[in-house]
């Protein structure tokens, strides 16, 4: 029996239409459910904190990020936040915690964890993975960005002058020491490196800096011995004996 034009286009528009359903129900089946669609605050606040307990960092900032939307201003709030930023230092996103720190102290600025947060935020400008509590500050301070070295000193000193009293006001005086040490001896390296490729002007300039901005660190000693010795390849005696002079006077003051 002859198929009619409109017989075809009505098989036609049936074939597409099941198509479309074939794929339709292909789609959803790869869709994955959420299984937090349900949760309540309590049960995300306490899911995140034990993904946090297992070191699961990854889906315990999934869980704050959720929590945070679905209920901003419940009593969880705040400390996911916190949670929030902590779980973001732990798994190396340094720049995520950073903001995450930099966005509460904007909304909370006289929380009571505002030392914390600050604390946190100084270990994660100097990309830190050792623990938040640990008194661990090695010499790889001093290969750190000079950048970041100042703007981690800068929090730190937040904390000891808002927060004096802090848990955290002792150990950032310590980092902030430390700092310091950092950032004289990255300076006195670029005077080494200018007088090794026999840059004395320069290297003089860099050695100067040091005496001037770190004159209590053990580097100011190192950088006027510097200093003299680029005046003696300058051949310029006069101030080379001067720069002599005042090492003997410092030598013989700390006899």
């Amino acid at each position: 029996m002859a198929v009619t034009l409109h017989q075809l286009r009505k098989r036609a528009r049936a074939g597409l239409l099941a198509c479309l359903v074939a794929a339709v129900t292909a789609g959803c089946s790869t869709i994955e459910t959420d299984i937090t669609a349900d949760w309540d605050a309590d049960r995300l606040y306490n899911e995140a904190r034990d993904t946090v307990e297992n070191s699961d960092w990854t889906r315990a900032q999934d869980y704050y990020t959720k929590l945070e939307s679905r209920y901003p201003f419940g009593r969880y709030a705040q400390q996911a936040q916190i949670e929030s930023a902590y779980a973001y230092w732990r798994d190396g996103e340094a720049a995520q915690c950073v903001q995450t720190c930099d966005r509460f102290l904007r909304q909370y600025p006289n929380h009571a964890n505002s030392d914390y947060v600050l604390y946190l935020k100084a270990l994660a400008t100097l990309n830190q993975r050792d623990s938040f509590l640990s008194a661990i500050l090695t010499n790889e301070v001093y290969e750190r960005d000079a950048d970041a070295a100042r703007t981690a000193f800068d929090t730190f000193k937040e904390i000891v002058e808002r927060f004096p009293n802090s848990r955290y006001a002792h150990e950032a005086r310590r980092r902030m020491h430390e700092l310091v040490l950092a950032q004289a001896y990255n300076e006195l390296k670029v005077a080494r490196f200018y007088y090794d490729r026999h840059a004395y002007v320069a290297a003089i300039e860099r050695a100067q800096g040091v005496v001037r901005e770190f004159q209590q660190t053990p580097y100011s000693d190192d950088a006027l011995k510097l200093i003299e010795d680029c005046y003696e390849q300058l051949g310029i005696t006069e101030l080379q004996a001067d720069v002599r002079r005042v090492i003997d006077l410092n030598q013989n003051r700390e006899r």
